[in-house]
């Protein structure tokens, strides 16, 4: 991924030269290749490109369209040869994204933000209207945060240059530490107060006293595709999926693929190979990693990802995580990083996984992220029942709870509540444990955060989109919330590629009825159909991979005398956040094997251990009065 960053003053005064002297070599890691520059006397633009295909190797960023706006593109363009067509005949073949993209701005304006398909970000600055525009693609896989202050706009798609050089100390957005403590935070927050994300679907126009945020495109409710025999529906679903790995096997060197040996990962493989057995891709290959755990009951994945090695005829680099640590105890502030989420440990498996993608010359990791919650991995017919309910299909809901009652072996009155109960706003109904805020967070903070705390939960409608359009809507934007709290790497730098969130294929799957989907006894039934003879029988049979894992409460185990010495001295309780003997507690429930959250557990460490660090960091920063800012007054 390449990296954008410019500022632009406002005011109208110079732009510092060291100012960015001070930024390029934070920068340059993460797009070795080349890079260029715009400047005027009050705007500063800086690429740093990452090559992963043969047409951004002959790219010319910041680029300059004929009416003057200067554009800088960070992305992949799955749909250039539409594009091509529909353009002016000024274009070809051969022709660069960012060309693409430069020619759609001048003859569609905003209105081509929604026709570029792919993953992107990209930022424009409008001389002639004295505006900036920053814009992500739908899914948001790219990032792009900004700053407004008084007197200048700083944007960038990586978070630490905003931070780092900004002179001053920063507040902490405590909706984004609540956040962490559910599933991620909302897409459009950084844990800084002052510092914003470009929202998925979204578009920012920034003028010097104004800034406003339009959503340009968003899946359509009303689209609905219904065939006659269940056989159309795995023609398509074969086609849109082929079409999504495909766009994500663009690469001038070989591609990397995570394959873990579950469904999701074994499918992108067996269907890259596929289309590389075909040569309907310029990749030239496709290498694999798997990581497996022997000592792990529940994660025993070697039999499976082995069977996809057989059918490919290749073994794929394989990485023992048994013997690493997967907790550790870190009295000392860490050094400080940006985010929670990119503090990192190197540990042996690190070492080997970049070791394999040097040696292999790697730029692009597919994942299977997205698989299990577009195909219909978790067996629940909830969403099925609460679309009868609202369409009133009464007799065939009748007889649906009769079949899931009976597959499922739950009585059909539950069955019937769970459809009903989302209908209702959510504080009517206690919710289940799994689903309530770790009991040893403050009681304050968690009123105070309540929505973010428990995902930012929606009740159902009745009327308009089907409920299941509606679930679909909001499971996707857990996965951007997710994909927001993603971190470039820059040792070695490389892009992630995710075919189950591609934007086509997401229409698809939206729009086929749920029951092609999830059936009794069978979840993720249409793509087990489809995908017959392209992924081993072994695969598409498996039982669903279980997520237990007894490392993280082991370790943890290990080094409790470390802990009971963080524990009088904890920074997340001396925000308020979090009451450490609460938190302790249930930390020696879990290991004596009773019921403990393990994620809220280690996601309490994670947040613990950055809080550390940015207290540190800040106290040796000053704001720009030249005052200290006091650790108890670091997060509001």
């Amino acid at each position: 991924m390449s990296v954008q960053f410019g500022r632009w003053n406002t005011d109208g005064k110079p732009v510092d030269r060291d100012y960015f002297e001070k930024v390029k070599p934070v920068i340059a890691p993460y797009g070795p290749d080349d890079g260029g520059s715009y400047t005027k006397a009050d705007i500063n633009i800086l690429y740093c490109a990452f090559h992963t295909t043969m047409e951004s190797r002959c790219e010319v960023q910041p680029h300059v369209t004929e009416s003057g706006a200067v554009i800088t593109w960070d992305g992949r363009l799955d749909n250039r040869a539409d594009l091509i067509r529909q353009l002016p005949r000024v274009l070809t073949i051969g022709s660069t994204d960012v060309e693409i993209v430069a020619r759609a701005y001048e003859h569609w304006k905003h209105d081509c933000f929604s026709m570029l398909i792919g993953d992107w970000a990209l930022s424009m600055w409008d001389a002639n209207s004295r505006s900036l525009i920053l814009a992500k693609d739908p899914i948001g896989i790219r990032n792009l945060y900004y700053s407004i202050e008084n007197g200048h706009v700083t944007w960038s798609t990586i978070l630490d240059p905003l931070v780092l050089f900004a002179g001053r100390s920063f507040l902490l957005n405590e909706e984004y530490i609540a956040g962490w403590f559910s599933l991620f935070p909302a897409a459009n927050l950084t844990p800084y107060v002052g510092i914003h994300s470009v929202p998925p679907s979204c578009s920012v126009a920034i003028r010097a006293k104004s800034c406003t945020v339009n959503k340009y495109w968003d899946f359509n409710p009303s689209k609905r595709i219904r065939y006659h025999t269940d056989a159309e529906y795995e023609v398509h679903f074969r086609t849109v999926f082929a079409e999504a790995v495909r766009r994500r096997l663009r690469s001038y060197r070989p591609i990397l693929a995570e394959l873990s040996g579950g469904i999701d990962s074994s499918s992108i493989v067996c269907m890259a190979d596929t289309i590389i057995a075909r040569n309907r891709t310029e990749t030239p290959g496709l290498d694999t990693v798997s990581f497996y755990d022997d000592s792990e009951p529940n994660w025993n994945e070697r039999p499976y990802f082995t069977k996809v090695e057989e059918k490919r005829g290749r073994k794929g680099c394989h990485i023992d995580v048994g013997e690493q640590e997967s907790f550790k105890c870190q009295i000392a502030h860490d050094p400080f990083s940006v985010t929670p989420g990119s503090t990192r440990y190197p540990n042996e498996a690190t070492r080997q996984f970049v070791a394999w993608m040097i040696s292999r010359g790697n730029r692009v990791v597919l994942s299977g992220i997205g698989g299990d919650e577009v195909t219909g991995g978790v067996p629940t017919p909830t969403p099925e029942l609460e679309d009868l309910l609202a369409s009133c299909q009464f007799r065939t809901l009748a007889h649906q709870l009769k079949v899931w009652a009976l597959a499922k072996r739950q009585p059909w009155l539950h069955l019937l509540f769970e459809a009903t109960r989302s209908f209702f706003p959510p504080g009517l109904f206690r919710e289940p444990k799994h689903k309530r805020p770790p009991n040893w967070l403050n009681p304050i903070f968690v009123k105070r955060h309540r929505a973010a705390l428990k995902g930012y939960q929606s009740r159902l409608t009745f009327f308009g989109p089907l409920p299941s359009f509606q679930d679909n809507l909001s499971t996707l934007e857990t996965l951007r919330r997710q994909l927001s709290c993603s971190n470039l790497s820059s040792d070695p730098p490389f892009e992630k590629r995710y075919p189950y969130l591609d934007r086509e294929l997401l229409e698809f799957m939206y729009a086929v009825p749920r029951e092609q989907l999830v059936r009794p006894g069978q979840r993720r039934s249409l793509m087990r159909r489809a995908l017959v003879e392209i992924v081993p029988a072994e695969i598409l049979n498996r039982k669903r991979k279980a997520f237990i894992a007894r490392g993280p409460m082991a370790s943890i185990s290990a080094q409790w005398e470390q802990l009971i010495e963080m524990k009088h001295s904890m920074a997340s309780e001396a925000l308020k956040v979090i009451d450490s003997q609460c938190f302790f507690d249930s930390l020696q429930r879990g290991m004596q094997g009773q019921n403990a959250s393990s994620v809220h557990l280690m996601r309490t460490f994670c947040i613990e251990r950055w809080l550390r660090s940015f207290q540190s960091w800040s106290h040796s920063t000053q704001d720009i009065t030249g005052r200290s800012v006091s650790p108890s007054k670091a997060i509001t």
